[in-house]
């Protein structure tokens, strides 16, 4: 599988990466469901043995996933497999779990999780830390303090690589200067690719600054790959982040059928057709180093991983832009 470098780090990623959000099973925080329905660990485990056999290097995770039991899963099924997680780039992130501070950007907090997280990894380091949102607390109050935590984990070498999630321009902009990652992460599919179309205000900062993108929701949670029956919508339990997501709703999958029904007829109709559509579509994007869909079974991650090297063209780029309406 072809490697990508992160940023300007001398350090790559495998292009296609593995997602551990699912592993975290039914979830809360502060009263919201942040999760997604529970995994059976025996799945995961031939999953990640396929992805590793497929030259997949990359799995990324983090604290509020599960509140620690993906990041604790991962470090057993690396066990499991006889598998040695320092041959691995091991992606986590702090943000989202505030547990007793009043922010989860404290300077106490961010070094109380980043050693949480290096127990439940069973490592010494990580590889990749992101800030996993851009909202730093009122005025930014904690935005210096907190990039200057991160900098202190980076030289005591309890960190190797940082990187900055967030969920607008805005934030990408106003955080960058003081943060200085190496990688940004957001969403990026074929249904929005805001942040790293050629030409955007986050693809200008990431080629003025040298970062590259990690593209989360790739497959637009499995929107991609029209298997949702508008007739028979989604069910989703307590617990499960897409519970009450419009995009989930009888209308929204009735809209998105006759748009995908335009890509089936390009590119084929299966699962793993759809897959290494949508893969590729982010991948052909020029700051893209890697793209991490979730998985939760065998086939997904054979799917996910087999996406490798079916790139598109430029006129298959801008034929499932037009088909999809991308925004």
């Amino acid at each position: 599988m072809k490697q990508r470098e992160l940023g300007r780090t001398g350090v790559t990623t495998s292009e296609i990466g593995f997602g551990c959000w699912t592993m975290g099973g039914l979830n809360w925080v502060n009263g919201n469901a942040n999760g997604w329905a529970n995994v059976d660990e025996d799945e995961v485990t031939k999953a990640i043995k396929i992805a590793v056999d497929s030259g997949v290097n990359h799995f990324d995770n983090a604290d509020v996933y599960g509140n620690g039991r993906a990041e604790q899963m991962l470090a057993r099924v690396f066990d499991r497999l006889g598998l040695k997680t320092n041959d691995y780039l091991i992606a986590t992130k702090v943000g989202h779990f505030p547990g007793t501070a009043a922010h989860a950007y404290e300077p106490a907090h961010i070094r109380h999780q980043c050693e949480q997280s290096l127990i439940n990894l069973k490592r010494d380091h990580i590889d990749l830390y992101y800030f996993h949102h851009g909202s730093f607390g009122e005025g930014d109050m904690y935005l210096d303090d907190a990039a200057a935590t991160m900098d202190k984990l980076v030289e005591e070498g309890k960190v190797r690589i940082k990187g900055q999630s967030a969920y607008s321009a805005d934030d990408f902009e106003r955080v960058t200067p003081r943060v200085r990652p190496s990688v940004f992460q957001s969403w990026a599919h074929a249904l929005d690719d805001q942040f790293v179309r050629p030409g955007s205000r986050v693809s200008k900062l990431m080629e003025e600054t040298g970062i590259t993108f990690v593209a989360f929701s790739p497959l637009a949670q499995a929107r991609l790959l029209d298997k949702f029956d508008p007739a028979n919508p989604p069910q989703f339990e307590p617990g499960d982040h897409r519970q009450n997501s419009r995009a989930f709703s009888a209308e929204a999958i009735a809209e998105l059928k006759p748009k995908l029904a335009k890509l089936k007829e390009r590119f084929g109709s299966s699962t793993e057709d759809l897959v290494a559509v949508a893969l590729n579509y982010i991948l052909a994007q020029p700051r893209v180093a890697c793209v991490i869909p979730g998985f939760r079974n065998e086939r997904q991650a054979t799917a996910n991983a087999g996406a490798a090297g079916r790139y598109l063209s430029d006129d298959d780029v801008a034929y499932v832009k037009e088909a999809l309406g991308t925004v």
